[in-house]
């Protein structure tokens, strides 16, 4: 029987959403810098022109890049870079910021490089979104920054879709994604998404990617690069964050997460955090 098709963001992108807020649609000429900001990524589309990238050292990014070709430039992670252009000749640019909900601990900046740079022309499935998003930024209209915010959003999710089809053209490290790309584990991460508070063992996990406990176990390790029990502490944790952050109490964090009581969920959090729930909150 052929496996039933699954959702693989959906639920991911509901529990940490990602907002995006146009901030450029133009020409830059010159030199142009852009400061990082904690939990603040960039979505730069590059429509036209030349343009060098620099990025300091040790930020993970190259430290210079050469562009003669509309590309798109997708940085999760807070990296400051800054775009040269010569004088007069400046680069044609629609450019957004990307707000991370839970900054540092959102799954997808754990799982994505600091930087990914991608020809447009190998990225198929955007020209429509992107053809209107053009379209939004040429001139101004009614409601032309809040769907520009929007199309930008759109642009995430479908930028998401191709990745996870294309994880080896893409260069991804093991991570949340590639795991997401192999057809069985995506069973069970997508499974774990869903329901975080079950009752999860090695074996029950297993059986819902159908695969043995011993192929499973390594599978995951080597496509997601964590043991399938530091991932869902990390998920169960990551959630804890985010109700924590919104005013929900412990108990009622652990109860939603399967935690047998308060003090359970507090030590599974320090234990991935490295501080209690409390000391966390305060910092």
């Amino acid at each position: 029987m052929k496996a039933r098709p699954i959702d693989r963001l959906s639920t991911l992108l509901e529990r940490f959403r990602v907002r995006a807020h146009l901030f450029h649609a133009g020409a830059l000429c010159g030199r142009t810098h852009l400061a990082a900001e904690p939990g603040r990524g960039f979505l730069h589309v590059l429509r036209g022109g030349e343009l060098v990238v620099k990025h300091r050292a040790r930020s993970g990014a190259p430290p210079r890049i050469e562009l003669a070709e509309p590309t798109l430039l997708f940085y999760p992670r807070p990296v400051a870079h800054e775009f040269i252009n010569a004088p007069g000749e400046g680069s044609n640019f629609v450019c957004a910021t990307l707000d991370f909900e839970g900054g540092a601990a959102h799954p997808l900046v754990r799982a994505l490089p600091p930087l990914l740079v991608l020809p447009l022309r190998s990225v198929q499935g955007l020209d429509h979104t992107l053809a209107l998003l053009f379209a939004e930024s040429e001139r101004v209209r009614c409601g032309q920054r809040l769907l520009a915010d929007r199309l930008f959003e759109v642009l995430v999710v479908q930028l998401l879709r191709w990745l996870l089809d294309h994880p080896a053209e893409a260069g991804l490290p093991a991570g949340l994604l590639t795991g997401l790309s192999h057809p069985k584990l995506a069973r069970t991460l997508t499974a774990l998404h869903e329901r975080p508070g079950a009752v999860w063992s090695l074996q029950s996990m297993a059986d819902t990617a159908g695969m043995s406990r011993s192929a499973f176990a390594a599978a995951f390790r080597e496509w997601v690069g964590q043991t399938p029990a530091e991932y869902l502490l990390l998920w169960r944790v990551s959630i804890a964050q985010t109700l924590l952050r919104g005013g929900a109490s412990l108990k009622s964090v652990g109860d939603q997460l399967g935690y047998a009581s308060a003090s359970s969920l507090s030590r599974a959090f320090t234990q991935a955090v490295g501080v209690s729930p409390r000391a966390w909150l305060r910092q």
